[in-house]
């Protein structure tokens, strides 16, 4: 029995019991390592029953199903150890509150806040039906969603998530919520798929936005109207949608759902009245387009001219316009123009400015992105541009998620690949670019998935590319600029420090790394913070560089065969 005060696996101590299952218990643990703290899960072996060996079974398929997932809304594994007796599945520790408790102390959710966290889980179970093969999650429910305290959100719980097999006509067995479930996940009614989770989701917004329990008395979902009038029309048609009985009435992906959560006021009542109202002057409109059409070349030139215009009258508009009324702005530039990158430059050029580019924001690049990737000219310098640009603003300005350096590496990785297999070494950024590209591709390969070992090209590479990282980032300016820098450097420090045995082994020269160490603790040193998070991050650094430089050095001295004292 695991007790407060225990070491796991020669790293992790036990600080605290955080929670407890059946067959598990929860704890919090500090990585003595990494000077951070994890959450634990002891699941318990029992030496007699089948019953108790298909819990850890699935309880293993749960975390093994983790383990390959990597996306700021979900809780990351990065630990499974078994020790015989007990297993112990190391993930990150999450901060916050559970939405089923939030609504069961404030009762229903207001309008505008609820609308941005079915963005936020739209996004998470769009990533996880991306998957090859796609995970349905099945079980999405208040109690499952913890809200941190910085406002973002975490699913939690993947005991019954499922990979979708095509051949599968149904689901064998029935799992999931009652009340939350979706018809199909009960047994024989058809297999479980990405429009499972769409119902899912649309009972859980039901029940954020008006407090009433769907698992409790009248056990029907009427309209959200019925309960608080104020309510949209068009959001109310949208959660009607999702919790269709037959899937084929519902989204049939979390793109068409995100598009509606997007556009919910466009199915307001009030807007559709007015638009009846606009109808005959549309038809004369349409009239007058046609008409133009027909005139042949010369009407076609006026129209493309205008809209060039228009869309010029869009991108320069003042910079000290309100924030919202610039992210609206240049949303219609692009849909008016979508393959011109400077709308979308402009755009996170907003986002920056406001110092807000989390998983709303995110959410909201990505979409444009992928609607109208296809529409650009694909070694074009236009879609160069803005693979950059968005990798740019992942890289550094990225909030979401676990605010890690990792978290942004891996988030701006899929950008600079693509401006390196697009591009050439003609645009002007491309070695920057290659540089971001090295480091996120080091990540992807050999910390986040672990199933290869890096070679010496491969390291020496990663410290010409952290080099012109932590070169670059200089130039970043914004109000949390110094904790953000912070963060990277400490990264980069953990970084080299946890691959060190790796360094020696491909005979990368010594002093290179030292070199590196040295420069991220006096780049930190040099800072001048007030804010306490951004104060003991700089001491740590400080604290740690004697540590890491005197590990990195026995390291070698290992490989050189005289032994590790």
């Amino acid at each position: 029995m695991t007790k407060i005060g225990d070491i796991i696996d020669g790293k992790y101590e036990i600080l605290k019991k955080i929670g407890q299952g059946g067959m598990s218990i929860v704890f919090l643990a500090m990585d003595k390592r990494l000077n951070k703290q994890w959450a634990v899960k002891e699941i318990r072996k029992e030496a007699n029953g089948k019953h108790n060996e298909v819990i850890v079974q699935s309880l293993l398929a749960e975390a093994n199903l983790m383990k390959r997932l990597d996306h700021p809304s979900l809780p990351r594994i990065v630990d499974i150890i078994d020790n015989g007796d007990t297993i112990y599945v190391v993930m990150d520790y999450i901060e916050g509150e559970p939405m089923d408790k939030i609504i069961f102390e404030y009762g229903a959710q207001p309008q505008d806040r609820v609308i941005e966290w079915a963005k936020q889980i739209c996004d998470v179970l769009q990533y996880l039906h991306l998957q090859k093969p796609a995970i349905i999650y099945r079980d999405m429910k208040p109690a499952n969603i913890m809200l941190k305290p910085d406002g973002n959100l975490k699913v939690i719980d993947f005991g019954i998530a499922r990979e979708y097999k095509e051949q599968n006509l149904a689901d064998t067995i029935s799992l999931g919520t009652k009340g939350y479930a979706a018809p199909e996940q009960f047994g024989g009614k058809g297999q479980t798929d990405a429009r499972t989770d769409i119902y899912c989701l649309g009972v859980t917004l039901y029940h954020l936005l008006t407090g009433k329990n769907p698992c409790e008395p009248p056990y029907e979902l009427y309209p959200i109207r019925y309960w608080n009038a104020s309510l949209s029309g068009g959001l109310e048609r949208i959660i009607q949608k999702c919790t269709q009985l037959n899937p084929e009435d519902r989204y049939q992906n979390c793109t068409e759902l995100m598009y509606a959560l997007e556009h919910y006021e466009e199915e307001d009542d009030v807007y559709r009245n007015a638009q009846k109202k606009k109808l005959k002057t549309f038809a004369v409109t349409a009239g007058l387009c046609l008409l133009m059409l027909l005139t042949g070349v010369s009407g076609l030139y006026l129209y493309s001219t205008e809209k060039s215009k228009n869309y010029a009258i869009k991108v320069g508009i003042s910079p000290s316009t309100e924030y919202g009324t610039k992210v609206d702005t240049y949303k219609d530039a692009i849909n008016l123009i979508n393959n011109d990158s400077r709308a979308y430059v402009a755009l996170l050029q907003a986002y920056k400015d406001n110092n807000r580019f989390g998983d709303v924001e995110s959410g909201q690049i990505n979409q444009l992105y992928n609607q109208n990737k296809e529409s650009f000219k694909q070694d074009g310098s236009e879609f160069l541009t803005l693979n950059y640009e968005i990798g740019l603003t992942y890289f550094y300005y990225y909030s979401g998620g676990d605010n890690t350096f990792r978290t942004r590496v891996l988030k701006s990785y899929p950008y600079f690949k693509e401006v390196v297999q697009q591009g050439s070494s003609k645009f002007k950024n491309y070695k920057l670019a290659e540089s971001f590209y090295t480091i996120g591709n080091f990540y992807s390969q050999y910390i986040v998935t672990g199933t290869n070992e890096p070679t010496a090209e491969n390291y020496e590479t990663l410290l010409t590319s952290l080099n012109t990282c932590v070169n670059n980032v200089d130039s970043y300016q914004s109000p949390d600029a110094a904790y953000i820098k912070l963060t990277m450097y400490q990264e980069i420090n953990n970084l080299l420090n946890d691959r060190r045995k790796g360094f020696a082994a491909t005979g990368i020269d010594k002093t290179s790394i030292l070199d590196l160490l040295q420069t991220c603790k006096a780049k930190a040193a040099e800072l001048t913070v007030t804010q306490n998070i951004s104060l003991d991050l700089q001491e740590q650094i400080a604290t740690n560089y004697e540590s890491y430089a005197t590990a990195i050095e026995r390291s070698y001295i290992n490989t050189e065969g005289r032994g590790e004292e």
